[in-house]
């Protein structure tokens, strides 16, 4: 390489690893939102949650079921560590082919780590009992 090569490369990176900082430096911190996230992953629901993802249990659902969202309601702010599969296509008229292949026919459908399902709405009760996962105290 001659020089001219080694002072284009330099720059080059230099303009790189400078963009990359700008972007990163632009953006909060992961930790900005710990106060907001802290407590939900804290709570006991949270805690159920994450136990049922932790046991391979997989929750089935379709964003336009109103079971679902019921389900879904159970666990407030800890819907988002639920173990959910979508089973609707975007328009809401198809099956997405892993809840075909799964042969999921009603929604909300449970699978646990033993291949048992259950379909319906779930109280905590009956999800720990097919999980092995403690239940949160009912409130």
């Amino acid at each position: 390489m001659n020089d001219k090569n080694i002072i284009i490369s330099v720059a080059a990176l230099l303009f790189v690893v400078g963009a990359v900082l700008y972007n990163v430096s632009g953006r909060e911190s992961p930790t900005a939102d710990v106060s907001k996230v802290a407590p939900v992953l804290s709570s006991p629901v949270a805690v159920f949650a994450q136990c049922l993802k932790d046991s391979g249990t997989v929750y089935y659902g379709a964003f336009w079921c109103p079971h679902c969202q019921a389900q879904s309601a159970l666990f407030g702010d800890a819907k988002a560590l639920l173990p959910y599969v979508e089973c609707s296509t975007p328009d809401g008229q198809k099956q997405t082919d892993v809840c075909i292949a799964k042969k999921i026919g009603g929604y909300p459908t449970w699978e646990f780590a033993d291949g048992s399902r259950v379909s319906g709405e779930q109280t905590f009760a009956q999800l720990a009992e097919k999980s092995g996962c403690p239940a949160p105290p009912s409130e």
